[in-house]
């Protein structure tokens, strides 16, 4: 059996959703990605995860070794971040492309659908010196 995904469905008041919204911009990510990062603590944690803010997270002592700091930040190596800028230029290149041969594919398209009606005879094929292969 695979990990399958799950959804989870429920309903929050317009003042939550907005916040949540606000907090999902200002990490630059998605609304359902904000939910995944908790739910992922959640279960890290064996459902011991608490919400602290940030002056009561100082106030706690939390960066007195220097080493917790909120939000956790993660050093990541310049090759990487290269590779991640060189695939999402080659995604946009190939969606690029993929634009381009749709639309090279429906005018192919509509050439078929003027030229449907258009009848040729074999016999008048004969007539012309020109060599044809049938596909």
């Amino acid at each position: 059996m695979g990990n399958k995904n799950k959804t989870i469905s429920f309903r929050v008041n317009e003042d939550a959703f907005e916040a949540l919204q606000d907090i999902a911009e200002e990490r630059d990510i998605s609304l359902s990605a904000v939910f995944r990062d908790y739910v992922d603590q959640l279960v890290e944690h064996d459902g011991q995860v608490e919400v602290v803010p940030e002056d009561e997270l100082e106030a706690m002592g939390g960066e007195d070794d220097g080493e917790q700091t909120f939000p956790p930040t993660v050093e990541v190596r310049k090759s990487f971040v290269r590779e991640h800028e060189r695939l999402e230029l080659e995604a946009e290149h190939l969606r690029e492309q993929l634009d381009e041969y749709k639309g090279y594919v429906n005018d192919l398209q509509d050439r078929l659908e003027d030229e449907e009606d258009e009848i040729l005879l074999l016999d008048d094929l004969d007539d012309e010196d020109e060599s044809y292969q049938l596909r």
